[in-house]
């Protein structure tokens, strides 16, 4: 997280908010989930790369980084996959080997029960509230909302108006290439994608729909 990958202006703090949670979740949990836990946030420190969402190793390696054998690797790798946390993106062949995607969303959904014992900062972060407006919050510094011509901008300012921390938190990092009828919005990192994809697109098209209907957007 140091350059635009897996950063941005948030990147940093999402992607520790996600070990957070993956730790805390796991610490209320049995000791075969912790230990399971344990290895993720191992691999995932260790070789995953958060710009491509990429973790590409061989079982051998990942045996040597837990201390077990590549029978346990197997299994585990498996377990992964059946929860959702992992997601196979290409499959083993010869020479190559697995190439898994991080299942963020579905971790998210997991862990969820843990958020608030992190604390309220971390819930405003990961999951913010469609009525902030309505309780006594501290507010976010002022974000430039995008002026000028084009169909961005007053989707832009809609989704300030309706919820500003939201907007501060997630939309206020994107950049944007608008061309004819669609709008490229791209996220300062893959967490921060799939966030967006997950749990606020159906805020983003009902703005669309209001300021720029016929508009396509695409998040990347």
């Amino acid at each position: 997280m140091l350059v635009k990958k897996p950063v941005g202006r948030a990147g940093g703090a999402l992607k520790y908010d996600l070990l957070t949670i993956l730790g805390v979740h796991a610490l209320g949990q049995g000791k075969t989930l912790q230990r399971q836990t344990l290895r993720l946030i191992c691999l995932i420190t260790a070789r995953y790369n958060w710009q491509n969402d990429h973790l590409s190793v061989g079982q051998t390696e990942i045996a040597r980084l837990w201390s077990v054998d590549t029978r346990t690797v197997k299994r585990e790798m498996a377990a992964f996959r059946a929860r959702g946390w992992l997601i196979e993106k290409r499959a083993p062949a010869r020479g190559r080997v697995t190439v898994y995607g991080l299942g963020i969303a579905r971790i998210l959904d997991d862990t969820r029960t843990s958020w608030e014992v992190v604390g309220p900062d971390l819930v405003a972060r990961l999951a913010p509230e469609p009525h902030a407006a309505d309780r006594k919050v501290i507010p976010f510094p002022q974000v430039p909302v995008p002026e000028g011509q084009g169909a961005w901008p007053r989707i832009a300012q809609r989704l300030q108006a309706e919820d500003p921390s939201t907007y501060h938190a997630w939309f206020a990092a994107l950049d944007i290439c608008e061309q004819a009828d669609e709008i490229r919005l791209k996220a300062p990192s893959a967490f921060h994608a799939s966030y967006l994809r997950t749990h606020l697109r159906a805020a983003l098209d009902a703005a669309a729909a209001i300021e720029a209907p016929g508009i396509r957007l695409h998040i990347h």
